[in-house]
């Protein structure tokens, strides 16, 4: 999949004017990229658009113009672009309550280690996480985690071919056995996969 340039990005004052129409795009394609993995995680499958919405509020919120912090910005987000025989997702680990959190996250360790995807047919797929930075201690995950899922190109032709996709989690404090990934979500995550 092709990375973010500058030349892919609107300047602070085209993305003013166009800022509406471009979130409300935006909001409409990740409804078909989340999937809830229970009460308390959600995946959040990114994409070449999610990233240029995210760097486009960056550089709107941060005022930032220079070609050397677009670039730096480029930097951070395009990693979270697929490659073309993966998935990229930011899962969240979500609580509405500061205590209850707190508790959960102390409780959850290495839960990032325990989300899985399969295409029917294949082995599960467990995610490479946090190759940026390690975001578990030994007293308490974090409450978002970057993950990858590398794909064999059986899978990727399996699921072409119309093999159904699976989820689940499989912490000794978190499971959710065998997810049916919605065919929506399922669809949408083929087109990340060249």
């Amino acid at each position: 999949m092709n990375k973010l340039t500058p030349a892919d990005l609107h300047s602070l004052e085209s993305y003013a004017r166009m800022r509406d129409q471009f979130r409300a795009r935006v909001v409409e394609h990740k409804r078909h990229r989340r999937l809830p993995l229970g009460d308390h995680v959600t995946l959040y499958f990114e994409d070449r658009l999610t990233m240029q919405y995210q760097v486009q509020e960056m550089l709107r919120v941060e005022r930032l113009f220079e070609a050397e912090e677009i670039q730096s910005e480029l930097d951070a987000y395009n990693p979270l672009i697929p490659d073309g025989s993966n998935w990229k997702a930011t899962m969240m680990v979500e609580y509405p309550e500061v205590d209850e959190r707190r508790a959960a996250l102390a409780r959850l360790v290495g839960i990032e280690d325990h989300v899985w995807l399969q295409v029917t047919g294949h082995d599960k797929v467990r995610p490479i996480a946090d190759e940026d930075l390690d975001r578990t201690t030994a007293d308490k995950t974090s409450a978002v985690h970057f993950l990858r899922f590398e794909l064999t190109s059986a899978m990727v032709d399996a699921l072409r071919a119309g093999a159904a996709l699976h989820a689940g989690v499989d912490h000794p404090e978190y499971r959710l056995d065998d997810h049916p990934v919605p065919e929506l979500v399922r669809e949408s995550l083929i087109a990340d996969l060249d």
